[in-house]
């Protein structure tokens, strides 16, 4: 059935779309119908208008002081959810980052423990059955072999700080950890979220007072590192992401677009 040609079906649903109760499906074809034809158009504006008149002889209403009660707890509850998960996104971030640390120490006591044992047991068998010359050239070489473990271990990352980053939703999106040996920040992205070729993601340090400080502008990649020092991240309580022009933009300028991700900056006791 065409609706122009119908005219009193026509003007129920354009009263049931001014006045709000058409919704889904219906509202939708209604609204594709006034796109393409001026008639249905003003009916809607017509309805609209006559709805707008009785809100207008109607005595206002102040609302009981509960409603604006309730409205606050709602909004205050919605806020206190989403902060508790972002807290457990990066409670859950720092437990696993700090079982990694665990992992790491132990190995590394296990490969300086296993080295010296070698060195001790070999020493012993080649000063019992060789001659000193050739036991002196074993135990150099094993010597070599101590300080190469040894300048692995001191070339591992030591993470010390910790960051889960989420958008406004709570969502994580990127996980950063900082290490203070290398002075290197990393940056892994753990969402979908991949900005447009004209524009950059830039990551900033928010401390208590002051203005923002830029860390550096992150790379298109999965993981992404920037050179930092400890001074610039040790007293920042928070770090956050913004959407710049390709390259970012001056520290001094401060964001300049949307503020993405944002995350409390925790620092772990190895």
């Amino acid at each position: 059935m065409h609706l122009t040609r119908n005219p009193e079906l026509l003007d129920r649903l354009a009263a049931a779309y001014a006045l709000g109760t058409l919704r889904g499906g219906a509202r939708r074809r209604f609204e594709q119908l006034a796109r393409d034809h001026a008639q249905v158009r003003a009916a809607a504006l017509l309805w609209q208008g006559r709805w707008s008149a009785f809100s207008e002889v109607q005595t206002p209403v102040q609302p009981d002081a509960a409603v604006w009660t309730r409205i606050a707890n709602l909004v205050l509850a919605d806020q206190q959810q989403a902060q508790w998960r972002a807290q457990r996104s990066a409670a859950a971030a720092a437990t696993q980052v700090g079982k990694l640390g665990q992992a790491l120490s132990w190995w590394r006591g296990l490969a300086l423990a296993g080295s010296l044992a070698t060195v001790v047991a070999v020493s012993v068998g080649l000063w019992t059955h060789h001659g000193l010359q050739q036991s002196t050239q074993q135990l150099s070489a094993l010597r070599t072999e101590l300080q190469t473990t040894q300048a692995a271990l001191q070339a591992a990352p030591q993470i010390q700080y910790v960051a889960v980053l989420a958008d406004g939703q709570a969502d994580a999106s990127m996980l950063v950890t900082f290490d203070p040996r290398h002075n290197q920040l990393v940056l892994q992205r753990v969402s979908g979220f991949r900005e447009a070729e004209s524009k950059s993601l830039q990551l900033w340090a928010l401390p208590p007072q002051g203005a923002p400080r830029s860390l550096g502008v992150v790379g298109e990649g999965r993981v992404a590192q920037l050179a930092v020092q400890e001074t610039d991240v040790k007293a920042v309580p928070t770090l956050a992401i913004s959407l710049e022009p390709k390259g970012g933009v001056p520290s001094a300028t401060g964001p300049t677009g949307p503020v993405l991700f944002t995350g409390a900056l925790i620092r772990r006791d190895l």
